[in-house]
Formats: structure tokens, sequence, C-alpha cells
């Protein structure tokens, strides 16, 4: 794998950038492998990246039916942040914030991690209330959080309009995570793609799974594919959206709803928003990009698809409150508008474990939360099927939990409304 540094950029800017690599093998299927991985976002990378790296398991397989990064992974907010309400799902994401601060140098890949804080707004006693629980459950984990008044929200995000007298929704406080923040979530795809097909992960592209084939015993043998059949002796499914489909297949139904979740970007601005600000009670979120774009995301809509684009007033509701937040943006005009598939569990909280299927493993129901888990959702799945046992810490995060009751109930830590 090429290596990239301070040297290796400037010799190649001397010789007319001449000699560059390709990122990745762009690999065509072999008759079998180990593992199988279907889906190519940042998760399933993520998994074949460290059960490569850390379980020496190489034989392994990234089916993606687009491109490289076309799903969620390039159709989200980037936002990071691991201050969620139970034990269980800030130990979680807690991991993921631990593996993002070190990512680009484990990567050798510049992934653009900024850990600039995410501000969480409250605009009636509930939220005050919400978010002080949150803080106090979140120092009792050790995950930082800490309770900001307004003012100091102002001081920490000075564009933000706290004038009660101007709003519908006066900001009356907020809860403030300083290691949240963001990262560019092409380069995190790339990153982790790079570095699994250096390690011997085949990375294979506008490969659609159309079948999950099982044996005589129950377990699972392969996958038809749309180009060609693959046996395999493990298959982990990491579709995002698009998981109850694909579990179908095995004849597993899943506890999922799938929902749009829009996303827009503005024209670029000079530096103007410090840091992330989040508000669920209006259904919206702002940062702005290394580029100067305001990134802005919305709530889910209200109907169920599987189709990547949602309703107009959905945006339109979204920018009303971001104007209501942030009155000096209300000439700043949008380039561009996009959306998701996120896949929701009945607790809001992610599944993350082996099924009743031998040999079949599932890593789904992130909802809005996908992207800022992804270093620590690839860890511990890689960790699952390789071992065929969860980490003590993605262990609660099982599908029987919906059969016992044992469910994590994160609906009020989403942060949008979802």
């Amino acid at each position: 794998m090429q290596k990239f540094s301070g040297f290796s950029i400037i010799a190649k800017a001397l010789g007319s950038n001449k000699g560059w690599q390709a990122q990745w093998r762009d690999a065509s299927p072999k008759s079998r492998y180990d593992v199988v991985i279907v889906g190519g976002g940042g998760h399933g990378l993520a998994t074949a990246y460290y059960l490569a790296k850390e379980h020496g398991i190489r034989n392994v397989a990234i089916l993606e039916k687009g491109w490289i990064g076309g799903g969620n992974t390039g159709r989200n907010t980037t936002i990071i942040r691991s201050n969620y309400l139970f034990e269980e799902s800030a130990a979680l994401y807690d991991h993921a914030v631990k593996l993002w601060e070190g990512l680009s140098q484990d990567l050798n890949y510049n992934v653009m991690f900024s850990p600039r804080g995410v501000l969480m707004l409250a605009h009636n006693i509930h939220d005050i209330q919400v978010f002080k629980r949150h803080v106090h459950a979140n120092r009792l984990a050790g995950v930082d959080n800490e309770w900001l008044s307004a003012q100091e929200c102002k001081d920490y995000c000075p564009p933000l309009n706290i004038d009660a007298s101007t709003m519908r929704y006066p900001v009356l406080g907020g809860a403030l995570q300083r290691r949240g923040g963001t990262a560019r979530h092409d380069a995190v795809a790339w990153g982790y793609a790079r570095a699994a097909s250096a390690l011997g992960v085949d990375i294979i592209q506008n490969c659609e799974v159309t079948a999950i084939r099982r044996g005589a015993s129950g377990a699972v043998t392969g996958v038809e594919t749309t180009r060609g059949a693959i046996e395999a002796g493990k298959i982990g499914v990491v579709a995002a959206g698009n998981t109850s489909v694909v579990m179908d297949m095995a004849g597993l139904r899943m506890p999922l709803e799938s929902y749009p979740l829009q996303a827009l970007v503005s024209e670029p601005l000079k530096p103007v928003v410090p840091c992330v600000v989040m508000s669920n009670t209006i259904h919206a979120y702002i940062s702005q990009s290394d580029k100067g774009e305001l990134v802005i995301g919305a709530g889910t809509d209200a109907y169920t698809s599987y189709t990547q684009r949602g309703g107009l007033h959905i945006a339109n509701h979204t920018l009303d409150a971001i104007c209501d937040l942030f009155p000096d943006f209300r000439r700043v005009r949008m380039l561009r508008s996009w959306g998701g598939i996120v896949d929701v569990t009945p607790d809001r909280s992610p599944i993350l474990a082996k099924t009743t299927v031998p040999g079949l493993y599932v890593n789904c129901g992130w909802g809005t939360g996908g992207f800022k888990a992804t270093p620590g959702s690839g860890n511990l799945f890689a960790h699952t099927i390789a071992r065929d046992e969860p980490h003590p810490i993605n262990a609660p995060f099982t599908i029987e939990r919906f059969r016992d009751g044992v469910l994590i109930d994160e609906a009020a830590a989403a942060a949008v409304a979802h």
C-alpha cells in the first residue's frame, strides 16, 4: 500500500503528480471466501478491515450493489458523538469515538476528524430535564458531557440566536460534548477501503446479492449475486436501510422500518459555525464543512420508503428552524439536497449480533446514528463474526432483546425526530 506523508505529497507534486497508485483494488469475485460482507458502506468496510487486521481473516469479500460509499456513508451529515443515555449505548458509541481519535493514523489516511464539540439545545422545561439527566448519566459512565446556560451556548457558538423575544422556541440552555465533532464521510469510506484492500480483502462493486444459500443443516453456504454464485463460510449483512430485504433472503424477518432522512448544504461561507448545533425540538441540526458549506440535517420523513429522497416540506420546515436559530443565515442560498435510507428498530438502538441462522450475522438498526458509530461498529462486528460470539460492548444489542423485552430505548437521545 502506498504510504501518505508530507514528503511523498511534495515529491509527487514535483513530479507532475505522476505515479499515484489506485486507492484500492477493484476486484472480481472468487468462487469462495471465508467471510462475505454484504454492503460496501463505512460499517461493512470497517468490518472487513478489522477482520483482516485484528483477527487475521483476509479471505474476505465486500459485495456492494452500487459503488463504495454510494449509500448512507456518502449521504449523511457526518456528526460524531457518544452522549447517549443508557450505559450500553454510551459504551458502544464511546468505543467508536476513541477509535475516531486515532483513525487517520491507523489508516494512514486523513479522515478529517474534527472534535469541535456537539451542542444539543434545550427549548423547554422537558428538554432541560432530559438533557441534565443525560449529562449526569454520561458522567457516571465516564463519558464527557456538560450543561451550559443559554448565554454559555451563545459564547460557545456566537451566531446562535438566544433572544427569546424573537424566537418561537427560545434557547434555554444546552448539553455540550466537547469530544464530539465531525469527519469527512467520503474519506472514511476511502480510507477503510484502501486499508482493507491492502490487507487482501476483495472489494467487489456493482455486485448485488440476490439470494442467500443455506445448506441442509440450515447454515449459510454462500450467496447468489448478479455476478455469479459465491460460496462463503460466514456472511455478515451490513446493508443499512435495505437490511430487511437482504435478511428476508435467509428467511429472517427483522424488527426494522426504513425511512427517508434528508439533508442539504449551502453555498460556501467563511468560517462562521464553530461546532455542531442540534435541536430535537425543532428537528434541525447544523455544522460547517471544511469547504465552508453549512451542512443541515432534518428529522426523518413520516412514511416508510426505500427511496433515497424525501418530501420537500421536511426540508422547508428544517430551514425555517435553522433561520430561527441563526437569523444571519436567512439570505444564504442552498446548493443541493439529498436523502438516505435509515433503518430504525422499535427501541431506536442498533442490532449488532449473530442470528439464529448458523454463519449469518447482522449489523443494522442504527437509525440516524450510523456514521458516528462507523469504526466502533466495524470493530465489534468483526469480533462477533471472527469469534462467533459478541464482544462485551455489543452483547446487549441482540435481536432477542425484542422478544425478551430487554430494550435499550434511546429515542430521546437520537437528537432528531425518528
